[in-house]
């Protein structure tokens, strides 16, 4: 099911929540009720409640916006040292650095390819991916330089390894989720509270209350969607993609 689907049919659910629910509330309200007597304090409360969620509303969207952000900057960094590796190679003989970009070019291939699915169906990496980066590490420091310019190339190109090896851990540890279900706990509860606080105040049946309370209702629809979307960086609609390895390896399009 389409991310946007699952969107609208909560932005819809949760309208249809609030008309139903006032619907009945209607229905089952005593005659002697009336809704301007609703005490001071109720509004009062309603008020502060909407104002601490609206905090953590805020709050949860920019924790998973930094992540999904911070998720990017790791694939950037990757792409960056392995065409790093790529570049600085030409220190080496020919045979040496034709090898070296092959394992490259096979490595970027993998991860644009293969790994990326896979990161997004099972929030894992593939074991393929991590044998070329070790052979890219192996093809690197294996090399024992004959030159001075060589010499000065190798600790460098060592360096690149390492920061690609670097950023693939930290891809990694961006797979999943990185919202707790505890915190998932409180925005859904906290959504109900919000909600319902509407109703304490005895809301009626007129046109300009329910088209409040339902806007209402789907504005907070749509930032817990918001928030569930960049909570998997590289699993759902808004994600980080894989542009920076396209960019720095047009040769593999």
């Amino acid at each position: 099911m389409s991310e946007w689907l699952v969107l609208v049919i909560a932005m819809v659910a949760a309208c249809a929540v609030v008309v139903v629910i006032t619907f009945v509330r209607e229905r089952t309200a005593s005659e002697d009720e009336d809704p301007g007597e609703t005490p001071d304090v109720i509004e009062y409360m309603t008020m502060w409640i909407g104002v601490v969620y609206a905090i953590v509303l805020g709050l949860a969207i920019a924790g998973v916006w930094e992540a999904r952000s911070a998720a990017q900057d790791h694939v950037q960094s990757e792409a960056q040292a392995l065409h790093e590796i790529s570049e600085r190679v030409r220190a080496y003989p020919p045979d040496i650095r034709d090898r070296v970009r092959a394992d490259v070019d096979a490595y970027v291939s993998q991860v644009v390819d293969v790994e990326w699915k896979t990161m997004a169906d099972h929030q894992k990496l593939t074991r393929r991916g991590t044998d070329l980066l070790e052979r890219i590490r192996a093809d690197v420091t294996d090399y024992q330089p004959k030159t001075d310019f060589q010499a000065q190339a190798y600790q460098p190109l060592v360096d690149q390894v390492a920061a690609a090896d670097l950023a693939r851990s930290a891809r990694s540890n961006s797979t999943g989720a990185t919202m707790p279900l505890v915190v998932w706990f409180g925005l859904l509860g906290g959504a109900v509270i919000t909600i319902g606080m509407v109703f304490a105040l005895q809301i009626r049946r007129t046109t300009r209350e329910l088209i409040l309370a339902g806007l209402f209702s789907a504005l907070i629809a749509f930032l817990l969607f918001l928030i569930w979307d960049f909570d998997a960086p590289y699993s759902r609609g808004i994600t980080a993609s894989a542009q920076p390895f396209l960019n720095l390896f047009p040769h593999l399009k």
